[in-house]
């Protein structure tokens, strides 16, 4: 059982990285003022923050996680510079989940570690 556990552990993190590397791309430009690409950077921010802490809070704090992945879409619709495909925000969320939950079966003493 330990071993399958690390196995699809690791797959779900492969899984992730595939996700994410194929859909999503960082590009940079510049801004007569500094403030116009804050809300993508938030919005990519909010959303890693909130599915990390969605795995890693105790189950107490987990409402952290979905206000933080809400200030994320929130963000994201508002800035219409965010360089994603129009159906990579989900890619992005599952790639997410993939590679945090991939990692946490690794990680998690009672299966994978």
């Amino acid at each position: 059982m330990k071993f399958i556990c690390q196995l699809l552990g690791i797959g779900l993190m492969l899984l992730g990285v595939y996700l994410l590397g194929k859909n999503i791309f960082f590009t940079t430009s510049a801004y007569p003022y500094f403030w116009r690409g804050i809300a993508a950077d938030i919005s990519v921010l909010a959303l890693t923050s909130g599915v990390i802490s969605l795995f890693m809070l105790p189950k107490t704090e987990k409402i952290l996680g979905w206000i933080l992945i809400g200030f994320g879409v929130v963000f994201v619709i508002y800035s219409s510079r965010a360089v994603l495909n129009p159906i990579s925000l989900w890619h992005f969320f599952l790639s997410i989940v993939s590679m945090v939950g991939g990692f946490k079966l690794l990680t998690d003493r009672q299966f994978g570690g």
